[in-house]
């Protein structure tokens, strides 16, 4: 039977300290070779445990086997040289030393399958894999070879179209592409930006779905955040756009943040991931307060493409707060599951 209101994470979970240090994005691994092999795997297993602990419906690795959403993906392509390193402006945020393209990129084998294929293994429920989107991968490059971003995104599109169909056959049930950069550059998201999600995402017969944040909880996203006023209407540029684009699931940030609820009509018809769970605090939210955000959502999504979900991705948070926002998230969904249908 489906699961109504079925729960998610938006992605990474965090690490256990014996594989990388905690509570820290880019951390670098603890172990080497077979054993970080080995670790990778045995933390991607804890990871599951914890969902299911949680009663998650829709579980993923956490992203157990990766230090970063978006360069762990890049670091296997072939045309991007990481000793070749320029300082670039991250999505109009803050400055980073970031690889160089160089030369064609390409994917010279799968990066994740064998991850997937290893969480698939694990367990009966639907996965949700994710996958750095076109535009925020070129958003974390400095571009010395094709000099564009739309040229760079679309064959970074067409990398991502041939990993999502491994992932696909590896037994993924939803793939998911993150692109934080569409809430920052609006007229590239319109001119190219979704279109080249469209052709990441083309062929595939398993859900897709696009996650759109404000980011982490790190000080660099939190900063920018409080430059934002009063209501955050970012996503009224996208919106629309996306809501006649091939995607079928909108992954959005609600939860403690300034994002007026009403902009979900603008996708209406789509299966919403309703961020109830704020990444950004360590406070952990009471089910009665995830349950709010997504009464508040069900006034603009039907009960049936709501999907509860978190904010962002929980890897700078402490393990013992990630467990309870998880734990919180899915209490929260049946007290709604219960009005709903009794």
């Amino acid at each position: 039977m489906k699961t109504l209101l079925p729960t998610s994470t938006a992605g990474s979970l965090p690490k256990p300290s014996w594989l990388a240090q905690p509570e820290t994005l880019w951390s670098p691994w603890k172990l080497k070779d077979q054993e970080l092999t080995e670790g990778k795997q045995d933390a991607l297993r804890l990871s599951l445990y914890d969902q299911l602990q949680a009663g998650i419906d829709i579980v993923s690795d956490g992203e157990q086997t990766r230090q970063h959403f978006v360069t762990t993906f890049i670091e296997q392509l072939s045309g991007v040289d990481f000793e070749k390193r320029e300082t670039v402006r991250i999505r109009d945020r803050y400055d980073a030393s970031v690889p160089s393209v160089v030369s064609d990129v390409d994917r010279p084998q799968s990066v994740f399958v064998e991850d997937a294929k290893f969480l698939r293994q694990q367990t009966d429920k639907p996965i949700k894999w994710a996958l750095p989107g076109p535009m925020t991968m070129v958003d974390t490059l400095y571009d010395d070879h094709y000099r564009s971003r739309e040229k760079l995104a679309w064959e970074f599109a067409r990398i991502l179209n041939e990993e999502a169909r491994e992932l696909e056959a590896a037994g993924v049930n939803i793939i998911q592409f993150d692109e934080p950069a569409f809430n920052v550059f609006f007229d590239e998201v319109n001119d190219w930006g979704i279109a080249a999600l469209e052709r990441a995402a083309e062929g595939l017969n398993c859900e897709t779905a696009v996650h759109i944040c404000y980011g982490y909880g790190i000080k660099a996203n939190t900063d920018w955040k409080k430059t934002l006023g009063s209501e955050w209407k970012q996503y009224e540029r996208a919106f629309p756009k996306l809501q006649s684009s091939s995607i079928d699931i909108i992954s959005l940030e609600c939860h403690n943040s300034r994002v007026p609820m009403e902009l979900i009509e603008l996708i209406r018809g789509k299966k919403v991931m309703v961020g109830a769970i704020d990444v950004a605090s360590d406070t952990i939210e009471t089910p009665e307060a995830v349950a709010d955000t997504l009464r508040m959502a069900l006034q603009f999504v039907d009960a049936e493409k709501l999907y509860p979900s978190t904010n962002c991705g929980m890897a700078p948070l402490s393990r013992r707060v990630a467990r309870g926002k998880l734990n919180a998230l899915s209490s929260g969904a049946q007290i709604i599951r219960k009005e709903l249908f009794g």
